[in-house]
């Protein structure tokens, strides 16, 4: 799970990309790039929060979304390039708003390999009680660190067999689940819309929704194959909407058949509740597949989210944004970024004390931070500086947006008081680094290649 602010360590070539991607292409990427079994990371915790109304939480979040998509495409039709929310805050507010656009999104980058951490130490505490939740989380750090010092190639081609395990998996479940509902004698299919009883409002639902927004990330990393994108202009936007939609429903089908098989919030444990959905659906059988493929996804997603974030590290160090001899060290023996690894590695190592639901609500913070941003950015650049104020232009280019960036806000003031103040402390320490690395202002802002 990420968005599309994404890096690369230079590499010389004497080619050139070719464009051979459509839209089908692109839109698979996107849903790949999201992680189909996302849903269940939060299941527990959101199902509880919102007292039995997941999916209806999903639609919420899937509203925003769509909005904010929109936003994303116009952006990207105008700037096909790497980068993604800084690279249109940087062109549109200037590189100051630029940095600190960049720095919130960075959090996620940050925490994302910590969730993968976090998940498979619960998953693999309740396969195996006897094993301390701490053991895998250290086993699986180590390794993923490893890997991503010397080379992660073979794992990263592993990545389409565990997509292909997770399609099979959502088969089976799906196929399990509807022959056990089918048996309920009076099965309620409004249930998950109209919840337990629990909770009542509509302020749960969006405490719910502004969480779930973490299973939208990367959407917009469609935007990084620009340069491998037939006529980018048109194929690169089209396939944001389509995958953002597309994995919305999925989602909310996957949340939805989830209720009406385990019609309860009573969980064995809130932070593994989509374990108690598995047994009521298939048995020991399911639960056991469902165990297997969610942890190799969560694994593999490490790797990439590591992999990843170093090189946003790397390239920050590089341009001098953060201390070079630390970050823009590159391993001469393996070609990584070692330290900048490392460096992912030890603050990942916070996975050991945090809970599940305070590192997925900072998660969506910095995501719905960064949603906010990229709605700002259309109004700026299509509304106010080019002056298209005209017929639809007046619904795409100020309705659209002004709609998603209310949203966004809306589910970001739900998130909890400790989550809020978690992200305005880390944009406190950005603002702070800024002045730092500027002299207060007095020298030129950093600007941050990512699309070399």
């Amino acid at each position: 799970m990420a968005g599309g602010l994404s890096s690369s360590v230079p590499v010389k070539s004497e080619g050139q990309l070719r464009r051979v991607l459509g839209v089908p292409s692109l839109v698979l990427f996107g849903l790949v790039y999201m992680v189909p079994l996302t849903v269940f990371t939060t299941y527990g915790i959101v199902t509880k929060l919102t007292g039995g109304r997941l999916s209806v939480a999903y639609l919420v979040t899937l509203a925003a979304m769509v909005f904010t998509a929109w936003s994303y495409a116009r952006m990207a039709a105008i700037y096909p390039m790497a980068g993604s929310t800084y690279a249109y805050a940087q062109r549109s507010f200037g590189a100051p708003i630029g940095f600190l656009a960049g720095w919130l999104l960075l959090l996620d980058y940050l925490l994302l390999p910590m969730l993968n951490y976090l998940v498979i130490g619960i998953y693999l505490k309740a396969a195996i009680p006897a094993m301390p939740e701490w053991a895998p989380i250290l086993v699986t750090i180590g390794v993923v660190t490893v890997l991503n010092i010397v080379g992660i190639v073979s794992v990263v081609r592993a990545n389409s067999l565990i997509i292909t395990l997770q399609a099979v998996f959502i088969a089976v479940f799906v196929g399990m689940a509807i022959f056990a509902i089918s048996g309920y004698r009076g099965a309620n299919l409004l249930a998950p819309f109209s919840g337990d009883g629990s909770v009542a409002g509509a302020s749960p639902i969006l405490a719910g929704a502004a969480i779930l927004c973490l299973s939208f990330l990367g959407f917009d990393a469609i935007s990084t194959l620009s340069e491998e994108a037939r006529e980018p202009t048109r194929s690169v936007p089209k396939a944001i909407m389509i995958a953002t939609v597309l994995s919305g429903f999925l989602y909310f089908a996957l949340s939805y058949v989830s209720q009406l098989v385990f019609p309860s919030n009573s969980f064995t444990d809130i932070e593994s509740g989509s374990l108690d959905v598995m047994v009521a659906a298939g048995g020991r059988f399911l639960n056991a597949f469902f165990t297997a493929v969610y942890v190799a996804a969560a694994v593999g997603c490490a790797v990439t989210s590591q992999a990843s974030v170093a090189r946003i590290l790397y390239a920050m160090g590089r341009d001098g944004i953060l201390p070079r001899r630390v970050f823009g060290h590159v391993s001469v023996r393996f070609g990584t970024p070692a330290f900048a690894t490392l460096v992912v590695s030890v603050i990942s190592l916070a996975a050991l004390w945090i809970d599940l639901v305070t590192l997925a609500s900072v998660v969506s913070f910095g995501a719905l931070s960064a949603f906010s941003a990229v709605n700002l950015c259309l109004l700026r650049r299509y509304y106010r500086d080019h002056g298209k104020r005209s017929g639809r232009a007046v619904l795409g280019n100020l309705v659209a947006p002004l709609i998603g960036f209310g949203l966004t806000v809306w589910l970001w003031t739900s998130l909890s008081g400790l989550t809020m103040a978690v992200g305005l402390i880390w944009l406190a320490m950005g603002f702070a680094w800024l002045l730092f690395v500027t002299r207060g202002f007095r020298r030129p802002t950093p600007i941050l290649e990512l699309d070399q």
